[in-house]
Protein backbone atom coordinates (compact mmCIF):
# COMPACT_ATOMS: atom_id res chain seq x y z
CA UNK A 1 0.00 0.00 0.00
CA UNK A 2 2.96 2.57 0.63
CA UNK A 3 4.50 1.79 -2.28
CA UNK A 4 1.69 2.89 -4.45
CA UNK A 5 0.64 5.85 -2.14
CA UNK A 6 4.40 6.88 -2.87
CA UNK A 7 4.46 5.97 -6.60
CA UNK A 8 0.93 8.50 -6.37
CA UNK A 9 2.86 11.28 -4.88
CA UNK A 10 5.55 11.24 -7.35
CA UNK A 11 3.32 11.00 -9.91
CA UNK A 12 1.07 14.03 -8.24
CA UNK A 13 4.31 16.15 -7.62
CA UNK A 14 7.01 15.53 -9.43
CA UNK A 15 10.07 17.47 -8.43
CA UNK A 16 10.94 21.49 -9.85
CA UNK A 17 14.65 22.32 -9.78
CA UNK A 18 15.63 25.24 -7.65
CA UNK A 19 18.79 26.00 -8.27
CA UNK A 20 20.47 27.96 -10.29
CA UNK A 21 22.87 26.18 -13.20
CA UNK A 22 23.83 29.04 -15.35
CA UNK A 23 24.79 31.87 -13.12
CA UNK A 24 26.69 34.79 -14.09
CA UNK A 25 28.41 37.26 -11.80
CA UNK A 26 26.32 39.53 -13.03
CA UNK A 27 23.74 38.09 -11.58
CA UNK A 28 25.03 38.49 -8.42
CA UNK A 29 25.98 42.14 -8.40
CA UNK A 30 22.17 42.31 -9.16
CA UNK A 31 21.65 40.78 -5.90
CA UNK A 32 19.19 37.94 -7.88
CA UNK A 33 18.41 34.46 -5.61
CA UNK A 34 21.58 32.99 -7.27
CA UNK A 35 25.10 32.14 -6.58
CA UNK A 36 27.18 29.31 -7.76
CA UNK A 37 26.54 26.80 -11.11
CA UNK A 38 26.79 23.36 -9.97
CA UNK A 39 27.02 20.40 -11.71
CA UNK A 40 23.83 18.81 -10.00
CA UNK A 41 21.46 20.40 -8.06
CA UNK A 42 21.03 19.64 -4.39
CA UNK A 43 17.90 17.80 -3.48
CA UNK A 44 15.98 19.02 -0.01
CA UNK A 45 14.68 16.50 2.38
CA UNK A 46 11.26 17.63 1.64
CA UNK A 47 11.87 16.51 -1.80
CA UNK A 48 12.46 12.56 -0.58
CA UNK A 49 9.25 11.65 -0.12
CA UNK A 50 10.26 7.93 -0.34
CA UNK A 51 12.40 8.71 2.90
CA UNK A 52 9.91 9.94 5.19
CA UNK A 53 6.16 9.17 4.00
CA UNK A 54 6.68 5.87 5.55
CA UNK A 55 7.66 7.96 8.90
CA UNK A 56 4.38 9.59 8.74
CA UNK A 57 1.64 6.91 8.03
CA UNK A 58 -0.81 6.21 10.61
CA UNK A 59 0.18 8.63 12.66
CA UNK A 60 -0.83 11.91 13.54
CA UNK A 61 1.26 14.62 12.61
CA UNK A 62 2.30 18.66 13.21
CA UNK A 63 4.30 20.94 10.94
CA UNK A 64 6.57 23.27 11.93
CA UNK A 65 6.62 25.02 8.45
CA UNK A 66 6.65 28.75 6.85
CA UNK A 67 6.60 30.10 2.98
CA UNK A 68 10.00 27.98 2.46
CA UNK A 69 8.32 24.38 3.30
CA UNK A 70 8.06 23.47 -0.36
CA UNK A 71 8.23 20.44 -2.01
CA UNK A 72 8.74 21.41 -6.08
CA UNK A 73 6.03 23.73 -6.76
CA UNK A 74 3.78 22.69 -4.09
CA UNK A 75 3.91 23.43 -0.17
CA UNK A 76 4.48 20.11 1.86
CA UNK A 77 1.59 20.77 4.14
CA UNK A 78 -0.41 20.60 0.75
CA UNK A 79 1.99 17.39 -0.38
CA UNK A 80 1.11 15.83 3.32
CA UNK A 81 -2.56 15.86 2.70
CA UNK A 82 -2.72 14.77 -0.90
CA UNK A 83 -0.45 11.77 0.03
CA UNK A 84 -3.21 11.12 2.96
CA UNK A 85 -1.47 11.92 6.03
CA UNK A 86 -3.57 12.87 8.81
CA UNK A 87 -1.97 16.60 9.68
CA UNK A 88 -3.06 17.57 12.73
CA UNK A 89 -1.84 21.40 12.40
CA UNK A 90 0.57 23.96 11.76
CA UNK A 91 3.29 25.36 14.26
CA UNK A 92 4.58 29.02 12.93
CA UNK A 93 7.39 31.03 13.64
CA UNK A 94 8.74 34.35 13.59
CA UNK A 95 6.85 35.86 10.33
CA UNK A 96 4.34 33.57 10.18
CA UNK A 97 3.13 30.95 8.84
CA UNK A 98 3.25 32.70 5.04
CA UNK A 99 5.72 34.92 6.01
CA UNK A 100 4.47 38.31 5.41
CA UNK A 101 4.81 39.30 9.19
CA UNK A 102 7.48 42.00 10.40
CA UNK A 103 10.36 40.76 12.65
CA UNK A 104 9.60 40.81 15.90
CA UNK A 105 5.77 41.43 15.24
CA UNK A 106 3.33 39.27 17.12
CA UNK A 107 1.90 36.21 15.37
CA UNK A 108 -1.62 34.93 16.38
CA UNK A 109 -2.90 31.70 16.32
CA UNK A 110 -5.60 31.05 13.82
CA UNK A 111 -6.41 29.14 11.21
CA UNK A 112 -5.30 28.45 7.56
CA UNK A 113 -7.38 29.92 4.54
CA UNK A 114 -5.87 27.31 2.39
CA UNK A 115 -6.20 23.29 4.06
CA UNK A 116 -8.32 25.08 6.98
CA UNK A 117 -6.02 23.77 9.59
CA UNK A 118 -5.26 25.36 12.80
CA UNK A 119 -2.30 27.34 13.02
CA UNK A 120 -0.52 27.49 16.21
CA UNK A 121 1.87 30.65 16.91
CA UNK A 122 5.55 29.59 18.16
CA UNK A 123 6.29 34.04 18.47
CA UNK A 124 5.62 36.58 21.17
CA UNK A 125 5.00 34.96 24.64
CA UNK A 126 3.87 31.20 23.47
CA UNK A 127 7.34 30.02 21.99
CA UNK A 128 7.08 26.21 23.48
CA UNK A 129 4.50 24.19 22.20
CA UNK A 130 2.43 23.32 25.35
CA UNK A 131 1.16 19.86 26.51
CA UNK A 132 -2.55 20.70 24.90
CA UNK A 133 -0.93 22.02 21.85
CA UNK A 134 0.58 18.63 21.46
CA UNK A 135 -2.14 16.03 22.81
CA UNK A 136 -3.21 15.12 19.84
CA UNK A 137 0.26 14.83 17.75
CA UNK A 138 2.43 11.82 17.44
CA UNK A 139 5.39 13.60 15.40
CA UNK A 140 6.40 16.73 14.64
CA UNK A 141 8.05 17.48 11.17
CA UNK A 142 9.75 20.84 10.82
CA UNK A 143 11.05 21.88 7.37
CA UNK A 144 12.32 25.56 7.50
CA UNK A 145 14.93 27.12 5.38
CA UNK A 146 17.82 28.26 7.81
CA UNK A 147 20.66 31.29 6.97
CA UNK A 148 23.03 29.97 9.51
CA UNK A 149 23.25 32.51 12.09
CA UNK A 150 22.85 32.47 15.14
CA UNK A 151 20.53 34.99 15.89
CA UNK A 152 18.42 33.95 13.30
CA UNK A 153 15.37 32.67 15.28
CA UNK A 154 14.25 29.58 13.39
CA UNK A 155 17.11 27.80 15.46
CA UNK A 156 15.31 28.79 18.35
CA UNK A 157 12.15 27.98 17.97
CA UNK A 158 13.22 24.39 16.86
CA UNK A 159 15.40 24.82 20.24
CA UNK A 160 11.86 25.14 21.87
CA UNK A 161 9.80 22.04 19.81
CA UNK A 162 12.35 19.81 20.25
CA UNK A 163 12.51 20.78 24.65
CA UNK A 164 8.96 19.97 23.60
CA UNK A 165 8.31 16.70 21.70
CA UNK A 166 11.29 15.49 24.50
CA UNK A 167 9.13 16.27 27.34
CA UNK A 168 5.98 14.65 26.20
CA UNK A 169 7.30 11.91 24.16
CA UNK A 170 6.52 13.12 20.31
CA UNK A 171 8.96 12.35 17.87
CA UNK A 172 10.52 15.21 16.03
CA UNK A 173 11.59 14.63 12.53
CA UNK A 174 14.02 17.52 10.24
CA UNK A 175 13.60 17.45 6.67
CA UNK A 176 17.18 18.96 5.80
CA UNK A 177 17.54 22.30 4.05
CA UNK A 178 21.11 23.31 2.59
CA UNK A 179 22.52 26.15 4.68
CA UNK A 180 23.22 29.57 2.20
CA UNK A 181 26.22 30.33 4.80
CA UNK A 182 27.37 26.75 5.39
CA UNK A 183 30.86 27.30 4.08
CA UNK A 184 32.16 28.77 6.74
CA UNK A 185 32.37 29.58 10.74
CA UNK A 186 33.21 32.55 12.10
CA UNK A 187 32.04 35.34 15.28
CA UNK A 188 32.38 35.31 18.80
CA UNK A 189 31.09 32.38 20.26
CA UNK A 190 27.93 33.40 22.68
CA UNK A 191 28.70 33.60 26.42
CA UNK A 192 25.52 32.03 27.99
CA UNK A 193 25.34 35.16 30.66
CA UNK A 194 23.69 36.66 27.22
CA UNK A 195 21.76 33.81 25.93
CA UNK A 196 18.18 35.01 24.30
CA UNK A 197 15.87 34.39 22.23
CA UNK A 198 18.12 36.00 19.24
CA UNK A 199 21.24 33.40 20.86
CA UNK A 200 20.41 30.77 22.86
CA UNK A 201 23.51 28.37 22.11
CA UNK A 202 27.16 28.71 22.93
CA UNK A 203 27.83 29.03 19.03
CA UNK A 204 29.46 31.35 17.24
CA UNK A 205 27.58 34.04 14.65
CA UNK A 206 28.24 31.30 11.52
CA UNK A 207 28.14 28.07 12.57
CA UNK A 208 28.09 26.52 9.43
CA UNK A 209 25.48 23.67 9.64
CA UNK A 210 22.51 22.59 8.35
CA UNK A 211 19.29 22.37 10.24
CA UNK A 212 19.59 18.70 10.58
CA UNK A 213 23.50 18.93 11.53
CA UNK A 214 22.34 22.02 14.21
CA UNK A 215 19.55 20.06 16.23
CA UNK A 216 21.68 16.94 16.23
CA UNK A 217 24.19 19.06 18.04
CA UNK A 218 21.31 20.81 20.21
CA UNK A 219 20.31 16.94 21.12
CA UNK A 220 23.92 15.26 21.50
CA UNK A 221 24.67 18.54 23.72
CA UNK A 222 22.06 17.90 26.03
CA UNK A 223 21.09 21.86 25.59
CA UNK A 224 17.42 20.88 26.41
CA UNK A 225 16.14 22.22 29.53
CA UNK A 226 17.39 19.85 31.90
CA UNK A 227 19.17 17.93 29.41
CA UNK A 228 16.53 15.89 28.11
CA UNK A 229 16.70 14.73 24.36
CA UNK A 230 14.03 14.28 21.75
CA UNK A 231 13.66 11.28 19.83
CA UNK A 232 15.39 12.85 16.49
CA UNK A 233 14.88 11.83 13.28
CA UNK A 234 15.91 13.70 9.93
CA UNK A 235 15.99 13.58 6.50
CA UNK A 236 19.48 14.37 4.64
CA UNK A 237 19.54 16.32 1.35
CA UNK A 238 21.19 14.31 -1.41
CA UNK A 239 24.18 16.35 -3.99
CA UNK A 240 25.20 18.53 -1.18
CA UNK A 241 28.37 19.49 1.13
CA UNK A 242 29.53 22.49 3.02
CA UNK A 243 31.25 23.09 0.02
CA UNK A 244 28.08 24.10 -2.36
CA UNK A 245 27.10 27.46 -2.10
CA UNK A 246 23.04 26.92 -2.28
CA UNK A 247 20.65 29.80 -3.49
CA UNK A 248 17.26 30.11 -1.84
CA UNK A 249 14.62 30.05 -3.91
CA UNK A 250 12.55 31.60 -1.79
CA UNK A 251 13.02 34.55 0.39
CA UNK A 252 13.42 32.87 3.85
CA UNK A 253 11.79 36.01 5.73
CA UNK A 254 10.68 39.02 4.14
CA UNK A 255 13.53 41.36 4.71
CA UNK A 256 16.35 38.73 2.85
CA UNK A 257 15.46 38.40 -0.63
CA UNK A 258 18.40 38.17 -2.40
CA UNK A 259 21.77 36.50 -2.37
CA UNK A 260 23.33 39.19 -1.50
CA UNK A 261 21.30 40.26 1.61
CA UNK A 262 21.73 36.60 3.13
CA UNK A 263 25.32 37.03 2.09
CA UNK A 264 25.68 40.07 3.89
CA UNK A 265 23.35 39.46 6.70
CA UNK A 266 25.80 37.66 9.81
CA UNK A 267 28.05 41.13 9.12
CA UNK A 268 25.25 43.79 9.21
CA UNK A 269 22.39 42.62 11.20
CA UNK A 270 24.74 43.35 14.67
CA UNK A 271 23.51 47.09 13.11
CA UNK A 272 20.10 46.61 14.28
CA UNK A 273 21.63 46.84 17.93
CA UNK A 274 22.82 50.36 16.54
CA UNK A 275 21.46 53.89 15.66
CA UNK A 276 22.09 52.40 12.12
CA UNK A 277 19.13 51.64 9.65
CA UNK A 278 19.87 48.15 7.93
CA UNK A 279 17.21 49.26 5.24
CA UNK A 280 14.24 48.07 6.29
CA UNK A 281 11.62 49.82 4.59
CA UNK A 282 13.35 49.87 1.13
CA UNK A 283 13.67 46.95 -1.86
CA UNK A 284 16.65 45.73 -0.77
CA UNK A 285 17.53 45.73 2.91
CA UNK A 286 20.34 43.93 4.60
CA UNK A 287 22.10 45.62 1.09
CA UNK A 288 22.66 48.89 2.67
CA UNK A 289 23.56 50.78 5.83
CA UNK A 290 22.76 54.32 7.04
CA UNK A 291 21.21 56.99 9.03
CA UNK A 292 20.38 60.71 9.30
CA UNK A 293 23.36 61.23 11.21
CA UNK A 294 26.19 59.92 9.50
CA UNK A 295 29.01 61.52 6.86
CA UNK A 296 27.50 62.98 4.08
CA UNK A 297 28.07 60.44 1.94
CA UNK A 298 26.60 60.34 -1.89
CA UNK A 299 24.65 57.52 -1.07
CA UNK A 300 21.27 57.73 0.52
CA UNK A 301 17.96 55.97 1.02
CA UNK A 302 14.43 56.86 2.53
CA UNK A 303 12.78 53.94 4.15
CA UNK A 304 8.91 53.95 3.97
CA UNK A 305 6.23 51.17 5.70
CA UNK A 306 5.46 48.55 3.58
CA UNK A 307 4.86 44.56 3.79
CA UNK A 308 7.20 42.72 6.26
CA UNK A 309 8.52 46.37 7.35
CA UNK A 310 5.45 48.37 9.21
CA UNK A 311 7.13 52.07 10.47
CA UNK A 312 10.45 50.97 9.86
CA UNK A 313 13.42 52.84 11.80
CA UNK A 314 13.72 56.42 10.64
CA UNK A 315 10.36 56.47 7.90
CA UNK A 316 10.91 58.83 5.53
CA UNK A 317 13.85 60.49 6.43
CA UNK A 318 17.27 60.60 4.12
CA UNK A 319 19.32 57.84 5.78
CA UNK A 320 23.03 58.73 4.11
CA UNK A 321 25.47 56.00 4.34
CA UNK A 322 26.92 53.11 2.41
CA UNK A 323 25.16 50.87 -0.36
CA UNK A 324 26.87 47.51 -0.39
CA UNK A 325 25.14 46.30 -3.84
CA UNK A 326 28.44 48.19 -5.62
CA UNK A 327 30.78 47.64 -2.62
CA UNK A 328 30.67 44.08 -2.17
CA UNK A 329 32.11 40.97 -3.85
CA UNK A 330 30.37 38.33 -3.30
CA UNK A 331 32.13 35.60 -4.49
CA UNK A 332 35.07 34.10 -1.93
CA UNK A 333 33.09 35.88 1.45
CA UNK A 334 34.57 33.15 3.86
CA UNK A 335 34.59 35.65 6.70
CA UNK A 336 32.40 38.29 8.54
CA UNK A 337 33.46 41.73 7.24
CA UNK A 338 35.19 42.99 10.70
CA UNK A 339 35.94 46.38 8.57
CA UNK A 340 32.21 47.26 7.78
CA UNK A 341 31.44 47.43 11.63
CA UNK A 342 34.80 49.65 11.82
CA UNK A 343 34.19 51.96 9.22
CA UNK A 344 30.46 52.60 9.92
CA UNK A 345 31.19 53.15 13.58
CA UNK A 346 34.35 55.77 12.70
CA UNK A 347 32.01 57.69 10.26
CA UNK A 348 29.01 58.01 12.71
CA UNK A 349 28.78 61.81 13.44
CA UNK A 350 25.72 61.75 15.55
CA UNK A 351 25.12 62.61 18.89
CA UNK A 352 23.32 60.04 20.59
CA UNK A 353 24.88 56.44 21.85
CA UNK A 354 25.88 54.49 18.86
CA UNK A 355 25.34 51.08 20.29
CA UNK A 356 22.10 50.35 22.34
CA UNK A 357 22.07 47.03 24.42
CA UNK A 358 20.70 44.90 22.08
CA UNK A 359 23.76 45.04 20.03
CA UNK A 360 25.50 42.33 22.82
CA UNK A 361 22.69 39.88 22.65
CA UNK A 362 23.64 40.10 18.78
CA UNK A 363 27.08 39.60 19.65
CA UNK A 364 26.93 37.57 22.00
CA UNK A 365 29.54 38.86 24.51
CA UNK A 366 29.96 42.88 25.68
CA UNK A 367 33.58 42.18 23.86
CA UNK A 368 32.98 43.36 20.44
CA UNK A 369 31.43 46.48 21.37
CA UNK A 370 34.50 47.26 23.78
CA UNK A 371 36.83 46.89 21.26
CA UNK A 372 35.18 48.76 18.53
CA UNK A 373 34.65 52.17 20.92
CA UNK A 374 38.65 51.27 21.84
CA UNK A 375 39.88 51.24 17.97
CA UNK A 376 41.19 47.67 18.24
CA UNK A 377 42.18 46.20 14.60
CA UNK A 378 40.54 43.50 12.52
CA UNK A 379 42.85 41.20 13.47
CA UNK A 380 42.66 42.00 17.05
CA UNK A 381 39.12 41.36 17.31
CA UNK A 382 39.29 38.19 14.84
CA UNK A 383 42.14 36.89 17.21
CA UNK A 384 40.14 37.41 20.45
CA UNK A 385 36.99 34.60 19.08
CA UNK A 386 40.10 32.04 17.77
CA UNK A 387 39.95 30.04 21.37
CA UNK A 388 35.98 30.19 21.36
CA UNK A 389 36.10 28.69 17.56
CA UNK A 390 38.66 26.16 17.80
CA UNK A 391 36.85 24.94 20.77
CA UNK A 392 33.31 24.88 18.86
CA UNK A 393 34.43 23.18 15.67
CA UNK A 394 35.63 20.33 17.31
CA UNK A 395 32.07 20.36 19.14
CA UNK A 396 30.57 21.31 15.35
CA UNK A 397 32.69 17.71 13.88
CA UNK A 398 30.50 15.11 15.90
CA UNK A 399 27.16 16.20 14.76
CA UNK A 400 28.52 17.02 10.74
CA UNK A 401 26.43 15.18 8.05
CA UNK A 402 28.04 16.28 5.02
CA UNK A 403 31.81 16.81 4.41
CA UNK A 404 33.48 20.08 4.79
Amino acid sequence: MMKKLLYFCVLLLGTTSCFSQNTSKNDVSQGKLVLDSVAVRPIVGAERMGEYLPLLQGKRVAVVGNQTSMVGNMHLVDTLLRCGVQVQKILTPEHGFRGTADAGAMVADGVDNVTGLPLVSLYGSHKKPTKEDLADVDIVVFDIQDVGARFYTYISTMHYVMEACAENNVKFLVLDRPNPNGHYVDGPVLDMKYKSFVGMHPVPIVHGMTIAEYARMINGEKWLANGVQCDLQYVMCENYDHTVRYSLPIAPSPNLSTSMAIALYPTLCLFEGTVMSCGRGTDRPFEMIGCPDFADTSFFFVPQSKQGASKPMYENQKCYGYDYRTRTILYGVTSIRIGIWKEIYKNYTGTKPFFNSFFTKLAGTPELQKMLEEGKSEQEIRDSWEEGLTQFKQIRSKYLLYKD
